[in-house]
């Protein structure tokens, strides 16, 4: 079993840089601007049981991480439950079988009891002293995230947690007075005893008749007194109230209380779709009343409003920094993005200067936002601050390129709702099954079809913007190229070619030449305003752009790497000057766990190639457990290891992270120092540690040789089916001259007739 003082030594010790422990007296900085907080002070980053997001509730790892990781005035947050001895132990339920493993020690001390009006059954506290404590450990109390840190660290005490941490700010709070109450068991007592030993600086709790009852022990000293709010329909049992009824009557709170704290729900309201309604006047009538106001029920790997595109970091802003008020505090499964939020990137706007060198490529658009490629998609990464606006470009079956980021129309559009079933195809060449493939129909037949919206996590019940689900219209290479010339804030444009081989030998479109005539025709060849990329996992393709000085090559290594030969880099330097990697590539996983780290960025860019790396994305599955369920610091820590660019679901929180303010710190904060890799694994026992992985393999020389692009083949021509589809016809030239199958088709026919007559 871990020791805490171990534990402290360990975390302190992965840290990359110990100059964050010098950044604790440094206040949070807002850029000038007053907060709207009742005081006009920052708000409170408080940390529910330690950092519980990853960590089992209240348990060693979980408070050091959240003091290493926080904000210099992090409060932590315990809940505070009573021994049968009368002592208080941090634990987040009533019942200590959902976060601990007592069942499994204590298997015949289950009970039944009444609570807050209702028969539960279960392990209670009031059944055990602490020394029978001392042989049960921590678990996850919420089953769907990691376990790998259960059952390694044991049940503490306030005082233990107080005495080892130290941590700046303490609070507890008291969610069941009168359950102990009943079984001889004073929280208050507790509470006004703890007040001597130790600074409490707030104490909380749900229940209107514990708060009067201590109110006169706490009118002068440190600590404040903070009403908790539960779900509006619960009822307060002191007052037989709803909680709805209370939030009414300010006032009378106000006579026991100098904050409360409520369910962020009770600030911005979210419908039955999950999106934000209205905000209420919670905030400002509290204030008004001299009431601090504290958020509640905030984690990063919950199911966010889909306002918030998926970025803790928009949520808090929602809270903090909204223009119209500021609550006073923010609790937190996960305080490092509330602090960095409070810190970095509050009070912060558009125009703010740049502190990250880094290139914002978008994917098919703002496509965490709108159907991929899409006006709408565009016009929503320009507005969020995209630097380099991305078209993968299909074919038609009458050869007009289009952007759309799959050739199997059933994946980006409802094709497969249309009556084009009957063009469904397995394509083998292509790795495609029961596809409905862009190149069977004509721009006028994909122009009836409605695009779709992706959800890469749909089975992790997390859906991408439903309001806009087949919002926009696909776009001509030609329109994209328009759209983007006229877009003055970005730099450049990307053209991904894929299945360039195919199309022209087996299908008979040139997709390069197709894309050459429309950056032709757009004026791009004659200007030096806008850059031009054009990106393959082809050597081949990029290839037949080398003879085009004024376009950058970028090479698409399309599976994770471990490494790279020397001899390998320079074969790509033949053909590109830049390189797409995965995030995998730079930061291995193993069960979403980083394993390590290799050294590609660095290698590749000392032989000139510039490093991109995809697809970042804000969904937190996305992201492996190192980078907290935050995609900011999933792509500070990529920017760290010095890529030049990443390409993106969603450019406006690649674009907000290069305008944070703490990049410009001359101490870095500690909520942007990541640590190094394998730290979470190192913490883990044994039979915890993720299952070992297959290693990504070394890119090879013959890896990116490709032989030479096939000629464009002669095509059949369509015939329309009568269902609104077309299919081939036979061989038909493009230039409307016979091909050799068909003149000797006819030949044939010639010699068969004159021997009927």
């Amino acid at each position: 079993m871990w020791r805490f003082r171990d534990v402290f030594s360990l975390f302190s010790l992965i840290l990359l840089c110990s100059s964050a422990v010098s950044v604790a007296a440094q206040g949070p900085r807002r850029g000038g601007r007053k907060w709207q907080t009742l005081s006009g002070n920052a708000p409170l980053a408080i940390a529910r049981g330690g950092f519980s997001g990853l960590f089992p509730y209240s348990s060693d790892f979980a408070y050091q991480l959240a003091l290493q990781t926080g904000s210099p005035n992090l409060h932590i947050w315990c809940d505070v439950q009573l021994t049968k001895d009368g002592k208080g132990i941090c634990f987040p339920d009533i019942r200590l079988e959902n976060a601990s493993t007592i069942d499994f020690v204590y298997g015949n001390k289950r009970n039944t009891y009444t609570i807050d009006g209702n028969q539960v059954q279960g392990w209670f506290s009031v059944d055990f002293t602490l020394n029978d404590l001392k042989l049960v450990n921590l678990k996850q109390g919420i089953y769907t995230r990691v376990p790998n840190f259960d059952e390694i660290m044991p049940i503490r005490t306030v005082d233990d947690v107080v005495s080892l941490t130290k941590p700046p700010g303490l609070w507890l709070n008291i969610p069941h007075d009168a359950f102990f109450s009943q079984h001889n068991l004073s929280m208050r007592s507790f509470v006004i005893s703890a007040s001597r030993r130790m600074i409490v600086n707030y104490i909380s709790s749900p229940q209107v008749g514990f708060l009067r009852s201590i109110v006169s022990q706490f009118k002068a000293g440190p600590t404040k007194l903070v009403f908790q709010f539960l779900g509006p329909d619960d009822v307060e049992l002191s007052t037989n109230q709803t909680y709805v009824s209370l939030v009414k009557n300010l006032t009378f709170i106000k006579t026991f209380a100098t904050g409360i704290i409520v369910p962020k729900s009770y600030i911005w309201p979210v419908d039955n779709s999950l999106y934000l309604q209205n905000y209420t006047s919670l905030v400002l009538d509290s204030h008004k009343a001299g009431l601090e106001v504290f958020a509640s029920d905030f984690a990063n790997d919950a199911s966010l409003p889909h306002n918030y595109s998926y970025d803790p970091v928009a949520e808090y802003l929602s809270f903090i920094d909204n223009g119209q008020f500021s609550v006073d505090g923010v609790l937190s499964d996960f305080p490092i993005t509330p602090s960095a939020t409070i810190d970095c990137f509050s009070h912060m706007g558009k125009n703010d200067t740049v502190q990250a060198k880094l290139l914002i490529i978008s994917s098919e658009g703002a496509s965490g936002d709108y159907p991929g490629c899409t006006d709408k998609a565009y016009a929503k990464a320009v507005s969020d601050g995209v630097d380099i606006l991305d078209c993968p470009v299909q074919m038609t079956n009458d050869g007009i390129p289009f952007c759309l980021g799959s050739l199997n129309l059933k994946e980006k559009t409802n094709a497969g709702e249309l009556n084009f079933t009957n063009l469904s195809t397995t394509n083998p060449d292509l790795n495609i099954t029961d596809g409905i493939l862009a190149y069977n129909l004509t721009w006028s037949q994909i122009q009836t079809l409605k695009p779709t919206i992706s959800n890469p996590y749909s089975s992790n019940s997390l859906f991408r913007n439903p309001r806009a689900q087949n919002d926009g219209n696909l776009m001509q290479l030609s329109d994209f190229l328009a759209f983007a010339s006229n877009a003055s804030s970005i730099s450049g444009v990307l053209i991904s070619i894929e299945n360039a081989a195919y199309l022209a030998e087996k299908q008979g479109l040139g997709v390069i030449d197709a894309v050459l005539d429309a950056l032709s025709k757009a004026g791009y060849n004659n200007q030096t305003a806008k850059r031009i990329m054009i990106k393959s996992s082809d050597s081949a393709v990029l290839s037949k752009f080398k003879s085009t000085n004024n376009y950058e090559l970028v090479y698409l290594v399309d599976e994770n790497i471990r490494d790279i030969l020397n001899s390998t880099i320079l074969e790509i330097r033949k053909f590109a000057s830049s390189v797409v990697i995965s995030k995998r590539s730079v930061f291995p996983t193993a069960d979403s766990f980083v394993t390590g780290e290799t050294t590609l960025v660095p290698k590749m860019q000392a032989f000139n190639l510039q490093v991109y790396v995809q697809l970042f994305q804000n969904e937190y599955v996305s992201q492996p457990f190192d980078f907290f369920s935050d995609a900011y610091l999933e792509i500070n820590a990529h920017y760290l290891k010095g890529i030049d660019g990443i390409i993106t679901d969603y450019p406006a929180t690649a674009a907000k992270f290069k305008r944070n303010r703490c990049l410009g710190y001359k101490v870095t904060p500690p909520y942007l120092i990541p640590f190094q890799a394998r730290f979470l694994i190192d913490l883990m026992a044994k039979t915890q540690l993720p299952p070992a992985q297959a290693p990504s393999p070394i890119l090879m020389d013959n890896d990116v040789a490709e032989p030479p692009l096939p000629p464009v083949i002669e095509r059949p021509p369509t015939l329309n089916t009568g269902s609104g589809s077309k299919t081939p016809a036979g061989p038909i030239p493009r230039n409307g001259q016979p091909t050799l199958f068909a003149s000797t088709i006819f030949s044939v026919l010639a010699v068969f007739l004159s021997g009927l007559y």
